[in-house]
């Protein structure tokens, strides 16, 4: 059974939009992020630290919304993220290392 996706939109200290992103992302609920970012004001940090999956249609998403995104992926997600070439558009980072802005 697939985890439910969840969207919780915030802000951190220097006032950047976080979107914290939860379960799996695919393409019966890809639809969802794309609006939370289109609506969520830039600068823009996508926790996905708690995402368990992440399919093309969520992949297509992070690149069509890439300039001036940052990432906040698990290790899980590391090699999708480098090998679509995602890694080269956005800022990506490492959850819950010294390299993880938040």
């Amino acid at each position: 059974m697939s985890a439910p996706l969840a969207i919780t939109p915030s802000r951190d200290a220097d006032g950047a939009t976080v979107l914290t992103v939860t379960g799996e992302i695919d393409m019966s609920n890809a639809g969802a992020l794309a609006d939370a970012l289109d609506r969520a004001p830039a600068p823009v940090v996508v926790d996905m630290s708690a995402v368990e999956y992440l399919d093309s249609a969520g992949l297509a998403v992070l690149f069509a919304h890439a300039d001036g995104l940052t990432l906040v992926a698990n290790p899980r997600l590391g090699p999708v993220l480098t090998i679509s070439g995602l890694a080269e558009l956005a800022t990506v980072h490492n959850a819950g290392t010294g390299d993880d802005p938040r």
